[in-house]
């Protein structure tokens, strides 16, 4: 867990990324109730968001001292070293699931928001996977190299629209899976820097990818459209039943950053205490959000 010089693998990957652009059932229940129109996202966007994401994570894990591994994460019974190592499993979660034979499918039954509404029935399994990891490994930079390493070959692969991927929760593409990963690297990034104090970069389009799946998928747990929520600069979605509004200024908003936004959808904060420090502006009688977070298990 000693600091190390970054390698050369999590150094490349940006170069190449810019040569060019039970479960089963519970996923299958919450992806009824998505929109008929999902949202698109953009292959190099991503590939280029995954690739930074992963080298500012990789160059914290190599900056990170002893002491500070051995710090609460802020995540029950896990401190850094289990963090970092939970991050590397993050990474090379995509080529290990490009690795097994494609699902018997011939479209997709899991969208972004479906995967994001059914996390909490997998984290226990993967809270237990976390610990066994990071007792298996001393060194969880090491453990991040090795992820990168496995990443790089694939990230071609990881961005295809018309892959499908064998997810415990049922057939996902690629590119959708990939924008999960993002989720979690954004996520854990930001759990690494308020546990550590260390200034460990988002990347603009992996935060904004983040944001607007937490934001399709609190619509789609929250369906309705008494309420705007506005997270800018990079969403603006409607939830919760009730009158619809569709002209002039909504009677129910809600704003905030992407940060608190992304704290509150994860459960890293809660809507009291976001209210109490005004980081979050609401109006209206129905502009409450405590019922329906956090929206990632």
């Amino acid at each position: 867990m000693c600091p190390r010089s970054v390698r050369p693998q999590a150094q490349g990957l940006r170069a190449r990324a810019v040569t060019r652009r039970g479960e089963g059932t519970a996923a299958r229940k919450l992806d009824r109730m998505a929109p008929t129109k999902l949202r698109s996202y953009d292959p190099l966007r991503v590939r280029n968001a995954l690739t930074a994401q992963v080298e500012a994570v990789a160059a914290a894990a190599h900056a990170l001292t002893a002491e500070q591994y051995a710090m609460p994460s802020g995540l029950p019974g896990w401190d850094v070293h289990h963090l970092v190592v939970h991050i590397a499993g993050q990474i090379d979660a995509v080529p290990r699931l490009l690795a097994r034979p494609e699902p018997d499918a011939s479209a997709t039954t899991v969208s972004p928001s479906t995967w994001a509404l059914s996390t909490a029935t997998a984290a226990k399994g993967l809270d237990e996977a976390t610990r066994t990891a990071a007792v298996a490994a001393t060194d969880a930079a090491a453990r991040v190299d090795e992820a990168v390493e496995q990443l790089e070959p694939v990230l071609e692969a990881a961005v295809r629209p018309d892959l499908l991927l064998p997810h415990p929760f049922g057939a996902i593409r690629a590119l959708d899976y990939t924008v999960t990963r993002l989720v979690e690297l954004v996520v854990h990034t930001d759990d690494l820097v308020r546990a550590t104090g260390l200034r460990v970069p988002l990347d603009r389009q992996a935060l904004a990818a983040t944001v607007r799946l937490l934001a399709d998928a609190l619509a789609v747990k929250a369906p309705g459209g008494a309420v705007e929520v506005r997270i800018p600069p990079f969403a603006v979605t409607q939830c919760v039943a009730g009158p619809r509004h569709t002209r002039g200024t909504p009677p129910n908003t809600v704003e905030t950053d992407p940060l608190t936004f992304l704290r509150l959808a994860t459960g890293r904060t809660t809507w009291e205490a976001a209210r109490a420090r005004r980081v979050v502006r609401a109006s209206g009688q129905r502009a409450d959000l405590s019922p329906h977070l956090p929206v990632l298990g």
